[in-house]
C-alpha cells in the first residue's frame, strides 16, 4: 500500500494551543502544550486499523428530536443541519463517523458537571451520530441550541454552537471543531471563536439555507468540513 503524500496542516488557520491575550481563554494555559511539537508522518497505523463506531450507528441517531424523547417532543427551535467532509483537494470523504453533542434550547447539557440554572428538557438527550454517503454528505435534524453562561471572566457567555467530532479510517485520525450560527451577536465577545485567526473564523460559521429549510418544520444550515489545505475547517488541537 503507498501512502499519500504527507501535507503539513495549515497552522495559521488554527488557534494558539494557548491563547496569549489577558482577556483571551483561559483554559488553554492548563490545557495547551509548552513545548515544541514533534510531526510524525503518516505510516500505516494512522491511515489503517481499527475504527471506532462505524457499525453500530442506528436509526435515529442522526435526529437528535427523536433520540431522546420519553414522554414527548423537544422545546426549542427544530433545525436541520447538513453539509458534507472534503479533503484539502475538494474531494468527499465517504464513510465518515460524525459524533455531535450540544445544549438544549435553555443553554443546558444532559452532564452532571453542567450546573447552568437552566431547565433539563427531559425529551432532549443533545448528541447523535451518522455516517458520510458516497458523497461525503452529512444530515442531523436537532433543537437549536442556547447560549449558557461559562466563567472564563465576568459576563461570560458562550454562543449558540454544536460540538463535531470525526473519526477517519483509523480512530487516530479523529478531528474535533465547532460550528456556530450566522447573526450571533456573541461571537465577537467570544475568547474561543475570537482566539481564531480572523481569516479563518467565518469557516466555522454555518449558512441559514431555506433549501435545506423543511416547510413547516424546521429552518436549515449548511456547515461544510474541510480537513486540510488553505480553506482547511479550523479545529480544537
Amino acid at each position: 500500500m503507498t501512502s499519500p503524500p504527507f501535507r503539513p496542516r495549515d497552522w495559521s488557520s488554527h488557534p494558539s494551543f494557548i491563547d496569549p491575550r489577558a482577556d483571551g481563554y483561559r483554559s488553554s494555559a492548563l490545557r495547551g502544550p509548552t513545548k515544541p511539537l514533534v510531526p510524525i508522518r503518516q505510516s500505516l497505523s494512522e491511515l489503517t486499523g481499527p475504527v471506532y463506531g462505524h457499525d453500530s450507528v442506528g436509526e435515529l441517531d442522526a435526529d437528535l428530536t427523536r433520540n431522546g424523547r420519553r414522554n414527548g417532543e423537544p422545546l426549542g427551535e427544530r433545525i436541520v443541519v447538513t453539509g458534507r467532509v472534503l479533503d484539502e483537494d475538494g474531494r468527499p470523504q465517504a464513510n465518515t463517523l460524525i459524533e455531535v453533542w450540544q445544549a438544549n434550547a435553555a443553554g443546558r447539557y444532559i452532564h452532571k458537571v453542567d450546573q447552568h440554572d437552566a431547565p433539563v428538557d427531559p425529551n432532549f438527550f443533545g448528541g447523535g451520530r451518522c455516517i458520510t454517503d458516497s458523497a461525503g454528505r452529512y444530515r442531523f435534524h436537532s433543537i437549536k441550541p442556547g447560549a449558557y453562561p461559562w466563567g472564563n471572566h465576568p459576563n461570560a457567555w458562550r454562543p449558540n454552537h454544536i460540538h463535531f467530532s470525526l473519526f477517519g479510517p483509523a480512530f487516530a485520525t479523529r478531528l474535533v471543531t465547532q460550528m456556530y450560527f450566522p447573526g450571533d451577536p456573541l461571537l465577537k465577545l467570544d475568547p474561543i471563536f475570537t482566539g481564531i485567526p480572523e481569516t479563518a473564523r467565518d469557516r466555522l460559521v454555518a449558512e441559514f439555507s431555506i433549501d435545506v429549510t423543511e416547510a413547516d418544520f424546521a429552518l436549515g444550515y449548511v456547515f461544510d468540513i474541510v480537513l486540510r489545505g488553505r480553506a482547511i475547517t479550523p479545529m480544537e488541537d
